[in-house]
C-alpha cells in the first residue's frame, strides 16, 4: 500500500545529513549538514498508474484499512505534507490536490513510499547525486529547510548524543546509521516522548537521543510494522500480487455494496409504484360513488356550481392587481383538469381565448344574466351552442394571467366588462348551496 513505508530503509548510501553533537570533556563536535537533492515531479500518467496499482484507480476509495484516496496516504503522512490545506483526509481530496501532496511525499520519502506500485508504474525520485562534501552546498528550497546544526549541553559527557532529524530521515535509518543498539524499537522508545505514540511520523527539528540508557523490557516495545523492517525486502512481484489481491478485494467490496443498494433502491420504488396504483385506484372508485350519488339524488335546485369545491378570492376582493381595483368574480381553486359546469342553462356567446383571462366561456341566460368562466384549460362547448344547468363546458386550468390553477366564475348584466354582479348571490338565488 502506498505511502507506508515512511520508515523504510533506504539502500543507497549518503552523507550524514544531520547535526551530530558529541558531549565530550566539555567539547561540543559539530559535523557539517549537507542537503539532498530535490526529486523530479512525476508526471501525471505516472501518478494514474501508481493509483491503478494501488486502488484500481478510485481516487475516493475509503475501505477503513487506515489508507485513504486513489494513492492510499495514510492519516499521519497525509496530514505531515500538507494535505489538510485541502481536506481532512485523503480520500475527501480531488485528484490533482492528492497528486500534489503525493509529490511531496515524493520529494521527501522517494518511491519507496509505494514500495510495490512505484516498480509497476515506473515512478522514480529523479535529480542528481547530492554535491561531494568539499563543494559549496547547492541552495536549499525554501518550502523545506535543513534543520541547523546545533549543541545541547549533556548533564555527563560521553553518555548521550543528541541527532537533529532532517526532512527524508526515518528511525530504522537513524539507528542503522548511528549504530544503535536494539535497532530502531530501541531509539523509539528513548525517545517516545519526543517523538509521539506513532514512530511512523517524525519531523525535521526533533532532537532525538542515539545512545540511549537503559534498555525498556521488550514487552513494552512496539510491534515492528512491515515498512520498518531491516530484513531482506519482499519482491517486485511478491509486493504488485499482495497490492492486487487487496484492490481486488477493496473492488468487490465496494461492487457488493453498490449492488445493495441498487436493490434496495428498486425494491423501494416498486413499493412506491404499487401505493401510488393503490391511492389511484381507490381516488378513482370515490369519484365514480361520488358521480353515482349525484346521479341518483334529485335536484331542487334551477342553477348548478360551476366546480365542486369551495372559494378561494372573493367577490370585490380590493387590490392592484385587478384593472377596476377590484375582484370582478369569485375564484375556485381547483386542479387542473377540473370538471367546469355551466352555472344555468342558456346559450355559449363565447368559447376561446380572452386575454388576460386565458381560454374562457362566456354564456348568455334566459334570465338575461352572463355567466364567464375563465383561465381554463380545454374547451367543450363552441360558440352558439345551448347548454343545460350543470352540463360540462370546459376543464379548469392556469391560462392568461393566473397565479396557479382555478376557476374564475363571474356573472354580468351585460355581455361586456364592468357589468358585474355578486357571483354566490346569483347562485344562491337559484338554490345553489355555496
Amino acid at each position: 500500500m502506498a505511502v507506508r513505508g515512511r520508515h523504510r530503509r533506504r539502500q543507497q548510501s549518503r552523507i550524514n545529513r544531520a547535526s551530530l553533537t558529541v558531549t565530550a570533556g566539555g567539547a561540543g563536535l559539530a559535523l557539517p549538514l549537507v542537503a539532498a537533492g530535490t526529486a523530479d515531479a512525476a508526471s501525471a500518467d505516472t501518478w494514474a498508474k501508481v493509483a491503478a496499482c494501488e486502488s484500481s484507480g478510485d481516487w475516493s476509495i475509503n475501505t477503513g484499512n487506515g489508507y485513504y484516496g486513489g494513492l492510499q496516504f495514510k492519516q499521519s503522512t497525509w496530514e505531515a505534507y500538507g494535505g489538510g490545506a485541502y481536506a481532512g483526509r485523503a480520500d475527501l481530496a480531488s485528484k490533482d490536490q492528492q497528486i500534489a501532496v503525493a509529490e511531496k511525499v515524493l520529494d521527501g520519502q522517494g518511491p519507496g513510499a509505494w514500495p510495490a506500485c512505484s516498480q509497476k508504474a515506473g515512478l522514480t525520485r529523479g535529480g542528481p547525486a547530492p554535491a561531494a562534501p568539499e563543494a559549496a552546498p547547492a541552495p536549499r528550497p525554501a518550502k523545506a529547510p535543513a534543520a541547523t546544526p546545533t549543541t545541547t549541553p549533556q548533564s555527563k559527557a560521553g553518555t548521550a548524543e543528541m541527532y537533529t532529524v532532517v526532512r527524508g530521515d526515518t528511525l530504522s535509518q537513524i539507528a542503522e546509521e548511528q549504530r544503535v543498539k536494539g535497532g530502531w524499537q530501541r531509539l523509539y522508545q528513548a525517545n517516545r516522548e519526543r517523538v509521539g505514540t506513532d514512530p511512523d511520523l517524525i519531523v525535521p527539528g526533533q532532537r532525538l537521543q542515539v545512545k540511549p540508557g537503559a534498555a525498556t523490557p521488550p514487552q513494552d516495545r512496539p510491534a515492528p510494522r512491515a515498512k520498518d523492517r531491516t530484513g531482506p525486502e519482499p519482491t517486485g512481484k511478491q509486493a504488485a500480487e499482495k497490492a492486487a489481491a487487496k484492490a481486488a478485494e477493496a473492488k468487490k467490496a465496494a461492487d457488493a455494496k453498490k449492488a445493495a443498494e441498487a436493490k434496495k433502491a428498486e425494491e423501494a420504488r416498486k413499493a412506491a409504484a404499487a401505493k401510488k396504483a393503490a391511492e389511484a385506484q381507490k381516488a378513482a372508485a370515490k369519484k365514480k360513488a361520488e358521480e353515482a350519488k349525484k346521479v341518483s339524488a334529485p335536484s331542487t335546485a334551477r342553477f348548478s356550481s360551476p366546480v365542486d369545491a369551495g372559494t378561494g378570492t372573493p367577490y370585490r376582493a380590493s387590490g392592484a392587481s385587478w384593472s377596476k381595483g377590484y375582484h370582478t368574480g369569485v375564484d375556485f381553486p381547483v386542479p387542473t383538469g377540473t370538471s367546469v359546469k355551466a352555472a344555468a342553462s342558456g346559450t355559449v356567446v363565447s368559447a376561446g381565448w380572452g386575454g388576460s383571462y386565458g381560454y374562457q366561456v362566456v354564456i348568455k341566460h334566459n334570465d338575461g344574466k352572463y355567466s364567464q368562466y375563465a383561465h381554463l384549460s380545454a374547451l367543450t362547448v363552441r360558440s352558439g351552442q345551448s347548454v343545460q344547468a350543470g352540463q360540462r363546458i370546459a376543464r379548469s386550468g392556469s391560462t392568461g394571467n393566473s397565479t396557479g390553477p382555478h376557476l374564475h366564475f363571474e356573472v354580468r348584466t351585460g355581455p361586456g366588462f364592468g357589468s358585474d354582479i355578486d357571483p354566490l348571490a346569483y347562485l344562491r338565488g337559484g338554490g345553489v348551496k355555496v
